[in-house]
């Protein structure tokens, strides 16, 4: 909802400002120590400041953004490690600065269009109209007050003004879009062949001092890998609930006070055939009064199903209220009257009836129980969770605390940090993306946080061993490093006989003679494209065949562990009308980046001429880090 609120500027260019902003980021380390500003101001750029408080409801708000995308809440500390801290203090500063260089130009905006443009935002709006109580919830919801909110708009489109002034009437020039269009369409036709390891034959295993020296300089590959022995414990609701627990007379008391969840509404398929004016929908009643029927009506007008079924819908789905209280007053059938609707007179059907009903207790019983004592279940986790805590704090290792609570931990033997075990079978752990990485970072005997397990569970856990990773001997590995060297020996054997072959095309022999002498199938691809895979070419490889003119030969990788040796045999060169739809968005793409270059060129000078200094202190005080972090 945030973000919706920030639409106040409603086009590109105030998309191009976020980008400007975080690009010119990099500008403000020019001065980072205040001297004599107030302790309540986290940036200064010119006069306009950015106080600690802007900053921190800016940067708690974006970790909140974060959070909601990955899941998990984040920590103001776990943020610093991403670079947010900076991210948020760019925008900041950049706005600052272009306020700042508003308010030198004398730039600024009456209350009439501020309040029009405010009230154009989309964001706003009920059924094309401003909503100001949308706006106000909006604002609530997000706890931002509706002053506050007015002056950031005001400053938005002061800002917007600079930017339009600057960059408002570029467009990308008709050369590069030439350039491009032919760089992203130009095609090529060639004819290729596909050499595949397959067609080498069975290659002979190597002899035991080539495994050896192959095994020596490729240790690394077959490095047995660190292993960790777990002990887990997992709380969550689920493992607590116990639906037997909860009796019929308490299902059924909850069954009584949320009747309306297993109620389903009565509802109507109701087809309708609209009419320019009243006239012409009594001339087609009369019609059905005379004997046609409502599929007369439909094929008279080249009407099909879909132009005039509305769909199976309770009345208060229906948009038009006037024809869902005729439908659902009427019987089944064709209405002998024409309905006046909220847009057109209607001619209505009731094709189908499908009465409201209610899941007996009996059916919804054990979905009741299971949900009662999953509720239950979550009030018992967190009191377990304080427990449990508790009695970690005093020493006790979770195999001792299962016993006392009654919870089962799971040991895991060996697991190493990319979820396998020993012999590279993966191990189920619980769903925890944390958990692997953490138990690598801790070790035997350090108490280690609590993790969340799913939205209201907890996930403990104990680094038990440690096997550190070591260099296996060849005889533990052998099958594996004899598949490697003959993988080797073939992408090897494979890449010589492919040079070979373009070698021969380049000194003028045809691919029909290589491909006849060597009993293999010439391909062709009329319409190669820059950058786009094939079934036989990779991206990369395509891209190759536009190295140079026609004739041009091309060695390299194909799909599938394949080599491919190709020929280029013409070239077509796309046609170019600037109006031409594909070079629309062409057009778009390059003049918002020469846009985007220019505004954060302006950014930049701006912060350079006015000067930005930091409060480090202040920032770090927020963030919750010290000086020396």
């Amino acid at each position: 909802m945030l973000d919706a609120l920030r639409k106040g500027a409603g086009t590109w260019v105030a998309k191009i400002f976020l980008f400007v902003l975080v690009l010119s980021f990099a500008a403000w380390g020019i001065a980072d120590v205040f001297r004599g500003f107030q302790t309540t101001t986290a940036a200064k750029v010119g006069n306009a400041e950015v106080s600690l408080i802007e900053f921190e409801r800016t940067y708690r708000q974006e970790l909140d953004r974060i959070g909601r995308q990955i899941g998990r809440p984040l920590s103001t500390t776990e943020g610093a490690q991403f670079g947010i801290p900076q991210q948020v203090l760019g925008r900041l500063i950049a706005d600052a600065a272009m306020n700042d260089e508003a308010n030198a130009m004398n730039i600024g905006l009456s209350n009439e269009e501020l309040a029009k443009a405010i009230q154009a935002n989309p964001s706003f709006q009920r059924s094309g109209k401003y909503d100001r109580n949308l706006l106000l919830e909006l604002l609530r919801s997000n706890g931002i007050r509706e002053e506050q909110f007015v002056t950031d708009q005001r400053l938005t489109f002061e800002r917007m003004q600079i930017a339009e002034g600057i960059s408002g009437a570029m467009s990308a020039p008709r050369t590069m879009l030439e350039a491009v269009n032919v760089f992203q369409n130009e095609t090529r036709s060639a004819r290729y062949l596909v050499l595949t390891p397959e067609s080498l034959g069975v290659l002979a295993e190597p002899d035991d001092a080539a495994l050896a020296t192959f095994y020596e300089a490729r240790k690394a590959d077959f490095r047995a890998p660190e292993l960790r022995a777990l002990t887990l414990l997992e709380l969550t609701p689920a493992s607590l609930a116990k639906a037997d627990a909860v009796t019929d007379e308490a299902a059924r008391a909850e069954y009584d006070r949320t009747i309306t969840r297993y109620r389903t509404d009565e509802r109507r398929r109701v087809r309708q055939i609209p009419f320019t004016d009243s006239a012409a929908a009594e001339a087609a009643a009369a019609e059905l009064a005379a004997g046609k029927t409502f599929a007369d009506l439909m094929a008279a007008r080249n009407l099909k199903d879909t132009d005039v079924d509305l769909g199976l819908l309770a009345k208060d789905k229906l948009l038009d209220p006037a024809v869902a209280e005729a439908a659902f007053a009427a019987a089944q059938g064709v209405l002998p009257q024409p309905v006046k609707g909220r847009f057109s007179t209607l001619i209505l059907e009731v094709a189908e009836i499908v009465p409201a009903a209610t899941r007996p207790f009996d059916e919804v019983k054990a979905e009741i129980k299971a949900a009662l004592a999953l509720a239950a279940a979550e009030e018992d986790v967190m009191d377990l969770h304080d427990e449990i805590e508790d009695a970690r704090a005093g020493g006790t290792t979770l195999a001792e605390i299962g016993t006392r609570f009654s919870l089962t931990p799971t040991t895991i033997a060996a697991v190493d940090s990319t979820g396998k075990d020993a012999s590279g079978t993966a191990v189920t752990l619980p769903e925890n993306p944390e958990l692997l990485a953490k138990a690598f970072e801790s070790d035997v005997g350090m108490e280690n946080d609590v993790l969340a397990s799913g939205q209201r569970g907890y996930l403990w856990f104990e680094v038990t061993g440690v096997t550190p990773a070591r260099d296996r001997d060849l005889a533990e590995v052998r099958p594996a490093v004899v598949s490697a060297w003959l993988a080797a020996e073939r992408d090897k054997l494979l890449g010589e006989l492919s040079l070979s072959y373009a070698d021969r095309l380049r000194k003028g022999e045809t691919l029909e003679a290589i491909a006849a002498e060597k009993g293999l199938a010439i391909k062709t691809d009329a319409a190669i494209k820059r950058n786009l895979a094939t079934d036989d070419l990779p991206a990369a490889t395509a891209s190759e065949a536009f190295a140079g003119p026609a004739g041009t030969v091309v060695e390299a990788a194909g799909t599938n562990g394949n080599r491919i040796v190709l020929v280029v045999d013409s070239i077509a060169t796309p046609a170019f009308f600037v109006e031409a739809e594909e070079i629309k968005p062409i057009d778009e793409q390059i003049t918002r980046q020469l846009q985007d270059s220019l505004l954060n060129q302006l950014v930049a000078e701006v912060q350079k001429a006015k000067g930005v200094e930091i409060n480090q202190a202040g920032i770090q005080q927020v963030i919750g880090t010290s000086q020396t972090q």
